[in-house]
């Protein structure tokens, strides 16, 4: 039954590594899933597809603002997506946000600082 959901949701896997996946998850070793099981086998689908879709948005946006395709954006551009995104930060918290993203000072944002920037990893 599980091969059949997991194929439901759109992860179709031989029947080795299934029981291999089944084995990691079944804590108490009984060979069936209770369902506190089966919702950490499920979960480690749900995030990993979470977060190429999450990196996939992320990489559209940033080439949104990566006009030229230089694959950096200006922080001064930062800068201003920061303020539209909350309108109550001040110059100071604003330049002290920039120098945290721009770890290596270049006045610059590649997609890695963007992406640990939005998503604090």
């Amino acid at each position: 039954m599980v091969g059949t959901i997991l194929r439901l949701m759109g992860q179709a896997y031989d029947g080795k590594v299934l029981e291999e996946l089944i084995e990691e998850v079944d804590a108490d070793k009984s060979g069936q899933l209770e369902f506190s099981e089966f919702v950490i086998l499920a979960a480690k689908f749900i995030i990993e597809e979470d977060t190429d879709a999450l990196q996939k948005e992320l990489k559209e946006a940033f080439r949104l603002y990566d006009k030229e395709g230089n694959g950096y954006i200006p922080t001064s551009s930062l800068k201003e997506i920061l303020r539209e995104l909350d309108d109550q930060l001040t110059e100071e918290e604003l330049d002290m946000m920039i120098d945290e993203i721009d770890t290596d000072g270049s006045g610059t944002v590649d997609f890695d600082e963007f992406m640990e920037m939005m998503t604090g990893e």
